[in-house]
């Protein structure tokens, strides 16, 4: 039987935070071919982009591999990553968007992979590669999201905006929160543990500081109630966090996917999103397996669901649907299994057509969460509608 009283944290991660650097400077030059493919007249479904990012100590490399229209140049990369850094906010001594030193170690797609991955020979192209990838959804908030790690996120956007804004013109862009949730009878109740690190430009600021600046924020974040008199804090609990970003620790592309992802309440498939173009089922399946999970919940099929995928590299169509609705659901998971394929294709073409994956959307999936972000329509993500919600329960009954 599942535990009905519990304590479950997550956390998140700024914009600011050496990985999330790493994450949005590949995705700015995911971004770059797209737009590069748009204007030159190249077909965008041809894209291939692999690409990595290490930064530390005013350095920045860029390695991995494309295929793209040639008027993707190295100096164009360098703009895209310089533009990238200035925009989260790093105009300081150890790193600094016009400092920094930029080296591109990009080279041409492999061709035994574009082998695999091309249409020719193959009914519809296949996967990038092997792998499993999950999508998750639960009905504890408004967006289908696990309530710690959407809460997690929404306080370091709330402090994020504050910084961008001006209003709070003492704090770095380099943070991380952590939300401890308190489960009753199953139902996310209240915060007994907040955690909350910011970088703050002003050398001299103490822990107790720090707090007075961001508990309004953390407040006006968290459902009201939430925060109680028996609620724990710890803000900034080495006392000083002056050095951050990249000149306080290293940074890499995709080492923070459980933050990109569900925090923890559901499993990863282990594969990294930021930096790949769409063809790579590491991102397009996990975004394709969250749509259908949150489609599910929407259409109050299940309080939870999980969906995995699986591919193999050269194969169109997944090898394996799995649906687990953990005892929460009005429908047979063996009968949802069989249908999902039904209300949307799942091969790699199919997944970005359906979802319109082959645009510059990427750069602003790399902070605050790939998931439980608005729809299409209010200015999010295409994987976040709920517009299946009709077609599966006509599937299904």
């Amino acid at each position: 039987m599942a535990r009905r009283n519990f304590q479950f944290t997550s956390e998140s991660v700024s914009e600011g935070h050496p990985d999330k650097v790493c994450d949005r400077i590949s995705d700015e030059i995911v971004d770059l071919f797209y737009r590069e493919a748009e204007s030159s007249g190249v077909d965008p479904s041809q894209i291939r982009v692999a690409c990595e990012t290490l930064c530390t100590t005013n350095r920045v490399i860029i390695a991995g591999e494309y295929r793209g229209p040639k008027s993707v140049t190295h100096e164009k990369i360098e703009i895209a990553a310089r533009n990238a850094i200035k925009d989260i906010g790093y105009e300081q001594i150890g790193f600094h968007w016009r400092e920094a030193k930029v080296e591109i170690l990009l080279h041409s797609q492999s061709a035994d992979i574009a082998k695999g991955v091309d249409a020719a020979g193959n009914k519809d192209e296949g996967a990038g590669d092997q792998g499993i990838m999950f999508g998750y959804a639960c009905d504890e908030t408004p967006e289908l999201m696990p309530a710690p790690i959407y809460y997690a996120h929404r306080i370091l956007q709330q402090l994020s905006e504050a910084r961008r804004s001006g209003k709070e013109p003492r704090l770095g862009p380099d943070a991380k929160s952590q939300v401890t949730v308190e489960y009753r009878s199953g139902k996310a109740v209240g915060v007994s543990q907040i955690v909350v690190s910011h970088q703050h430009i002003e050398e001299d600021l103490t822990s107790d500081d720090m707090r007075e600046i961001v508990e309004p924020y953390v407040k006006r974040a968290l459902p009201k109630g939430w925060v109680t008199e028996n609620t724990q804090w710890h803000v900034n609990p080495t006392g000083k966090f002056y050095i951050g970003g990249p000149d306080g620790d290293a940074g890499l592309t995709g080492r923070k996917i459980i933050v990109d992802t569900y925090g923890g309440a559901a499993p990863h498939g282990g594969g990294a999103f930021s930096g790949k173009d769409p063809t790579k089922v590491d991102r397009s399946a996990a975004y394709a397996a969250r749509y259908l999970a949150k489609n599910v919940v929407a259409a109050k099929l299940a309080k939870r669901c999980t969906i995995q995928l699986s591919y193999a590299i050269g194969v169109s169509e997944p090898l394996s649907i799995f649906v687990n609705l953990h005892g929460t659901g009005k429908i047979e998971e063996r009968k949802l299994e069989k249908v999902l394929s039904n209300v949307m294709p799942l091969s790699p073409r199919g997944i970005r057509e359906h979802l319109k994956l082959n645009r510059p959307i990427y750069a602003r999936t790399t902070a605050y969460g790939h998931f439980g972000r608005l729809p299409e329509k209010d200015g999010g993500f295409s994987w976040e509608r709920t517009d299946l919600v009709d077609s599966i329960r006509g599937v299904v009954r």
